[in-house]
């Protein structure tokens, strides 16, 4: 037991070096190294390996056991992808130290606990039952032999011609081995090829007691990983799979009457295997000079915005099509004016020949915003490109001169003035030229008179005064 603790806690810190990207363009030969539990599996899935070097890769065969590998050479690393054909390996995996793999990860009923431990941390769960298989009574290969049904024909594709290739896949494909299930928490792994609402996982060998635990389409027999890095892993729960056996074998579908010569198997895996290597759906912003943007009508880069700037922001994507960059065509580019929340979101339109571009008005709020560009889509490497740029407000002498929200009170002002005038002529008009009495006597008249008591009482309070002030 602490030999296995040991051996699980040397692999999970050395995990995230897995999945760190490689330049398709860095070489053209990348290295595969290749991890076997008997040399005789590169004899007996010559077919596999055969499609992996037509696409330029190099091959590297190693024992799992074998002491003596090297991954680095003087600081460089001497593989850029790995393939575990190791299913009954537990010894401590050294390559997970040093390696920056794309992987295709091949399990059987008889996997060690080493091999489930990876798959879990890709997001995978393999069958514990140490002698479960996946059975299906509906959906199995006819064979001379009737069997006990673990033998599958599998159609249940993901629907993706990024992933699997445009060439729609006629035939199943054949599967003999252990159930998986994705982790509901990990958005990054994709069932490939699922097996048929009658499937379930047990053990052939064994009487069936109790309800199995993994039934249906939830069963997944191959399935992808995309980490946030871009890096890929393959998952399969058959070694089988892979082999020339499968690979040449005809292939009669329980419940059709359609017979295939031939499996979809080599169709299948060359395909997916070209996905894992980045010969499919990998995706890149073309130098960072392709990367611009600037005021309308202009050319030149600015360092700051003003606010209701109009602006072209333009950027050139590209598609790794296994040889050379293409243009990459879609219609679901968007682009976001980022200040703490997205001010503007634009969809991009592209001339067909790999710039995108957006023209939009920079929005009345000054502050540092960022121009982002955040691009997940099935089956491709995800792009996250973001550049800064302040926007300031107007200078003090840069306003209009009438400032239309205040049309309103413009209005009301001159309006008191045009009154004003217009009643001004019409008094004039009306009353002639000597009826019009100064303001102090208009004052005056306007005054009530005084009633006899109050003239009275005037009177006595001035008498008064001049008696208690005789020099006044």
């Amino acid at each position: 037991m602490a030999k296995k603790l040991t051996i699980l806690l040397s692999m999970l810190q050395f995990l995230p070096f897995l999945c760190n990207s490689f330049n398709p363009e860095s070489s053209t030969e990348r290295r595969v190294l290749v991890l076997l539990d008997d040399l005789t599996i590169k004899s007996s899935h010559s077919l596999f390996f055969k499609s992996i070097q037509s696409g330029g890769l190099h091959l590297d065969f190693k024992l799992a056991d074998d002491p003596k590998i090297g991954l680095k050479l003087y600081g460089q690393y001497l593989y850029d992808a790995l393939i575990l054909f190791c299913p009954t390996v537990e010894r401590p995996l050294i390559i997970l130290n040093a390696c920056r793999f794309w992987r295709i990860i091949a399990a059987d009923v008889n996997a060690s606990d080493l091999i489930r431990e990876i798959a879990i941390e890709s997001g995978v769960d393999f069958d514990l039952d140490p002698g479960a298989m996946v059975i299906d009574h509906m959906s199995y290969a006819v064979s001379e032999a009737e069997g006990d049904h673990t033998l599958i024909a599998s159609d249940d594709f993901i629907k993706s011609d990024v992933i699997l290739g445009g060439k729609n896949i006629e035939a199943p494909v054949l599967f003999q081995g252990i159930a998986h299930t994705l982790n509901p928490a990990s958005s990054l792994v994709l069932k490939v090829l699922s097996a048929s609402p009658s499937a379930y996982s047990a053990d052939p060998k064994a009487k069936l007691l109790n309800s199995p635990s993994l039934i249906g389409s939830a069963i997944s027999l191959v399935s992808i990983v995309q980490a946030r890095n871009n890096g890929r892993i393959l998952i399969a729960g058959s070694l089988r799979m892979f082999s020339n056996r499968f690979f040449k074998s005809g292939v009669h579908k329980a419940g059709s009457s359609t017979k295939y010569e031939k499996s979809g198997n080599e169709q299948f895996l060359t395909e997916l295997s070209k996905w894992v290597f980045h010969e499919r759906g990998h995706l890149q912003l073309r130098h960072a000079v392709n990367v611009r943007h600037h005021k309308s009508g202009e050319v030149d880069e600015p360092e700051v915005y003003r606010i209701n700037d109009d602006l072209e922001y333009l950027v050139e994507i590209y598609e790794w099509s296994g040889k050379s960059w293409e243009p990459y065509v879609a219609d679901d580019v968007q682009l976001q004016f980022y200040m703490m929340s997205p001010y503007v979101l634009k969809t991009v339109w592209t001339d067909k020949k790999g710039l995108y571009h957006a023209a939009f008005k920079v929005p009345d709020v000054y502050g540092v915003f960022q121009f982002k560009i955040e691009y997940q889509r099935l089956g491709y490497t995800s792009l996250s490109l973001s550049k800064q740029i302040p926007v300031r407000p107007y200078k003090h002498n840069a306003y209009e001169r009438f400032i239309p929200a205040a049309y309103p009170y413009y209005g009301a002002a001159f309006s008191m003035q045009v009154a004003a005038r217009i009643f001004f002529r019409v008094q004039t008009a009306f009353s002639g030229p000597n009826s019009i009495p100064h303001p102090i006597q208009t004052l005056l008249l306007a005054s009530p008179p005084l009633s006899p008591h109050e003239e009275k009482k005037k009177t006595t309070s001035c008498d008064d005064m001049a008696r208690n002030f005789p020099d006044a």
